[in-house]
């Protein structure tokens, strides 16, 4: 008995600590997904015009945040404790290989700003893509590349006493599937609005 009440401290904190570890590498694993899903679902989504090029609208966008929340489940509660940054990587117009941020939209109240750049970045400036360092991802004249930095503020499983406090982020990209229309994001209506995914925004959706 008494070697076993010197012991149950120890087993138990090595007990928490394993659990810890596991939860928050099951948290990365499923970050790493929704922002695989999310980017993948942005160079599908869009519909067909008269001109034969895939017009995307900011319902379509709304769409994929939407779906992302409802993937993640509601013990994650995406957006209250996350923010998802979906940008779109392009060429400047009459240029061979000149990347820019063409359009940027966002979801989430956790206070984080782009790691890789704002819309508009690239077009008066010099960037190299989108990405980690030596990993960029970069577009092709005419072509697009939907880049997605997702970051979660890890939420504890029993105690944050091993949590280190740095949220839990993943990056994803896909080149567009369809041939797209790059003028920019539209309004089905103009007269009633969906409403923008703003980057000055931290919110979720009602």
């Amino acid at each position: 008995m008494l070697e076993f009440a010197m012991a149950a401290p120890l087993l138990m904190t090595a007990g928490l600590l394993g659990a810890e570890t596991a939860n928050r590498a099951v948290v990365q694993m499923r970050v790493n997904q929704l922002a695989v899903l999310i980017a993948d679902n942005a160079s599908r989504v869009g519909q067909n015009s008269l001109l034969g090029e895939v017009e995307l609208y900011e319902s379509d966008i709304n769409d994929i945040f939407i779906g992302a929340k409802i993937q993640a489940g509601e013990s994650y509660d995406l957006y209250e404790n996350g923010r998802v940054i979906l940008s779109s990587l392009q060429v400047v117009e009459d240029t061979e290989d000149q990347q820019f941020i063409a359009w940027q939209r966002c979801k989430g109240k956790l206070q984080h700003q782009s790691t890789y750049g704002d819309a508009g970045d690239g077009r008066y400036s010099t960037i190299n893509g989108m990405g980690r360092p030596g990993e960029e991802t970069f577009a092709f004249p005419g072509e697009a590349v939907m880049f997605v930095e997702l970051v979660y503020s890890y939420q504890p499983l029993i105690t944050d006493l091993f949590d280190d406090g740095e949220p839990v982020n993943a990056v994803a990209s896909f080149y567009v599937r369809n041939n797209r229309d790059l003028s920019g994001v539209k309004q089905r209506d103009e007269n009633k609005p969906d409403p923008v995914s703003d980057c000055r925004k931290f919110d979720d959706f009602e």
